[in-house]
Order: structure tokens, then sequence, then C-alpha cells
């Protein structure tokens, strides 16, 4: 027995040896110079997801992480912040402590805020807000609350207490949205560095609260609470563990969103959201950076909708111009794209490995989550508070497309057939 496995060895050998031989120097260069895949990072077991999610996630960062031996960029993965990486949103948590803490400041026209501000609401503001504080100086909301209710109805509703619409004119629906852009125009006057103190004062106030807390601002009630999700948290390092370059591509302003993405080991420069434009004193003005060919502007291009598109492919891919509001070829898309709402549709849509979508019901990114076009999209409740299950079916053949000039249409696929309406299933 001994001496036939000393055979079978010394025939194994000799075998080795000859084909051994037999490659070519050229081939034994490549295959030295050309390390064998290794295992992808995994996401924590000890975190729940709904259904087989995990699954599906890990296995695109299998495929497309850069521990699966691939050459090339980096792949790269986008997330929304509100509601996506945390629950509720860090903006108004931050209007909230500013609006508490006497931090507006008082501007000289209300009606120059924002170019869409309407005749009514300037006369609400005003009214509300009065005109005995010097402009420039701050607002006394912690006291005031009828000031403190005007200004966050328009920002939440887009109207005045009495219900006038509070912005009007035009404006492409699927670029921006004027009550979204008003936020950072609020803090106009302000420095970045005191923006930035705002919202770390109330982060540390809002992850402090209890889960399921909520805060009065005038005759408002809103959530008091903001948490981080483990489960996003999780898969943000996971990423980058696994060699993508993660991004957070958010509507709100820049300054807020960088405050809270530190929490998520996401630095200043590969957070992106409202950018303010400075005066020469490196004040906020009402103005912000453009995208897609747009110069500076007071709204009209925003991180909103397709404007996230814009802003990926301008700063991440480097796609200068009007070609950066459209989509672009697979290897100048991102890998893995997640949001919530409407406003993230287009670019959680471009993804091209997997595109992960938390259900708020919102009708335009369910109707493309549901209707699963490519078989990638992967949809979870929210992890806390999840909503219950939407009663009746999502419009999607009739008026859940956000329409550029207003309003609403079905939604369409890419070979332009009408997705039928879909029922909600994940929840």
């Amino acid at each position: 027995m001994r001496n036939s496995h000393v055979a079978a060895w010394t025939s194994a050998v000799v075998t080795t040896l000859v084909a051994a031989a037999l490659v070519s120097p050229a081939a034994a260069a490549t295959s030295a110079s050309t390390p064998a895949p290794r295992a992808c990072p995994q996401l924590s077991h000890k975190l729940p997801w709904y259904g087989d999610n995990r699954a599906h996630l890990q296995q695109m960062i299998d495929e497309r992480g850069s521990c699966a031996g691939h050459r090339g960029p980096r792949p790269v993965a986008a997330f929304d912040w509100d509601n996506t990486v945390t629950k509720n949103d860090v903006t108004d948590a931050t209007i909230a402590w500013s609006l508490r803490h006497d931090k507006i400041l008082r501007p000289a026209s209300w009606k120059k805020t924002s170019k869409w501000l309407t005749d009514d609401a300037d006369k609400a503001l005003t009214a509300a807000c009065g005109t005995r504080v010097p402009a420039g100086r701050p607002l006394p909301t912690s006291k005031d609350t009828d000031c403190t209710d005007e200004i966050f109805n328009i920002r939440e509703s887009g109207k005045t207490m009495s219900g006038a619409a509070a912005f009007a004119g035009e404006w492409n629906h699927r670029r921006t949205v004027p009550q979204y852009a008003w936020v950072p125009q609020l803090f106009a006057g302000h420095t970045v560095p005191e923006l930035e103190s705002y919202a770390a004062a109330a982060r540390k106030e809002a992850l402090a609260a209890p889960v399921g807390a909520t805060q009065k601002l005038g005759t408002h009630t809103i959530p008091g609470y903001v948490r981080y999700y483990a489960q996003q948290r999780d898969l943000i390092r996971t990423l980058q563990r696994a060699g993508f370059d993660v991004y957070i591509v958010s509507a709100g302003s820049e300054p807020v969103t960088e405050v809270w993405s530190r929490g998520v080991g996401i630095d200043r420069a590969h957070t992106v959201a409202i950018r303010s434009v400075l005066d020469r004193k490196g004040r906020i003005t009402t103005y912000n950076e453009g995208c897609g060919g747009v110069p500076r502007n007071q709204g009209e291009a925003i991180p909103y909708i397709d404007g996230k598109r814009c802003w990926i492919n301008q700063d991440i891919f480097h796609i200068k111009g009007k070609q950066a509001w459209k989509q672009q070829r697979p290897g100048k898309r991102i890998a893995l794209g997640g949001g919530d709402a409407d406003t993230d549709v287009t670019f959680v849509g471009d993804a091209t490995g997997a595109h992960l979508v938390l259900n708020r019901n919102k009708n335009e990114i369910m109707c493309r989550a549901y209707d699963d076009a490519d078989g990638r999209w992967v949809v979870n409740p929210m992890f806390i508070e999840p909503l219950p299950r939407k009663n009746g079916t999502y419009p999607c053949s009739t008026a859940a497309y956000n329409l550029p000039e207003g309003g609403f249409g079905p939604v369409l696929r890419g070979d332009r057939s009408v997705v039928p309406d879909q029922t909600d299933t994940v929840y």
C-alpha cells in the first residue's frame, strides 16, 4: 500500500512538472501578476432585512466589488440621505432647532429669498414675522409662534398658513421644487461653520430623543428624533471595504448633510447636496451652484429627481454640460443606488447592479420598484416604524410620473410601454 501511494504521488509530481513546462513564460507571468479573487466583505447577519434582500445586495457586492478581482475604476454606490440612511429628515431637524433658538435672520426682503415666492407669501411672512427686527438680525422665532408657523408651513407644504400658494411661476419639476431650494436660502447671511454648528446641535438633540418622540413648532407637530439605520450603516461600510466609492446625494443643504454623513464614514468630498454660493465674506447667499450647463442660480437646478443624476454625472463621473442630464453608458453609471422617494427615482434607476428602495408609499419610485423591469430592484420596508400596506394600487398607468411641466402622467419603461398599476406587497 505504501509503495502504491509513493508511486501515485511521484506520478502526480511528474504530471505537474510536465504541465508547468508546457506553460509559456508570458502566461506564467500573467498568472503570477493576477491574484486570485478574495472573498468580499459580508453584510452583518445580525441585522434583519426583508425577505432575501440581504442576499441580493451581497450578490451585487460580490459581483461588482474590487474584492472580486476586477480591474479598472472603483465601482460607485450612491444613497439619498433623509429617510434613506436615517429615519426622519435631518433638514427639518435643523430648521426646527434653528427656529427654536432664534437663528433665522430677517431678510431685507422676503420676496427676494426665492425667485418664485408669491406676493401672498411675502405679505404673510411680513405680517407674521414683523418689521421691528432690523434686516440681518435674528428673528425671535422661539417666542413668535406665528412667524415660526409661517416659515415652517411654507417649507413643508409650499403654502402659507392661510392656504395660499407660496411659490408660483415656471420651473422644471424634475429639476427643482421651490420649497426645497428655499431651505438654504433661509440661512442666507450665516457662514457655513455657523450652519454646521446648528446642524450639529440639532443632531445631538435628535439622536438623544427617544424613538417616536415629537416636537411642537408653533401649531405644527413634527418628529422629534432621528436615527441612523443600522442596516444602511452596515451596508455603506461593507461597500467601502469591498472597494466601492460611496456617495451621499441629497436635496438638502450641503453643510447640514455633511454634518450627518460623517456618522456613517462618508467625508465632505463624498457628500453632494445643495451647494450655496458664498459672498466675499464667506456668508451664504440665496444662490446655489448649478449643474449640467446651468450656471449659478436661485434654485432652478438642485439635486432633485433628474437633478440627482446630473450631480452624480457631473461631480462623480466628470460629465460636463447638458450631457450630464442624460443617462450614461453602463461604465459611467453607479452600481448601487439607494433612495426612498420620487426625488430619488432617476438616479436609483440608473444603477446597473441594484436599485434599493425603502418603501414610503411614493408613487413613481414604487411603480418602478414593483415593475422590476431589469430584475434588480430591492424593496425594503423602513427599518424603524415601517408604514402599513398602501390601500388600493399605485396609479402607475395614469398619474405617477412627475411631469417636467408639473402634474402627473403614466410611468413608461425604456421601450415606452406603460407600467401597469402596482399593488403594495413589501410593507
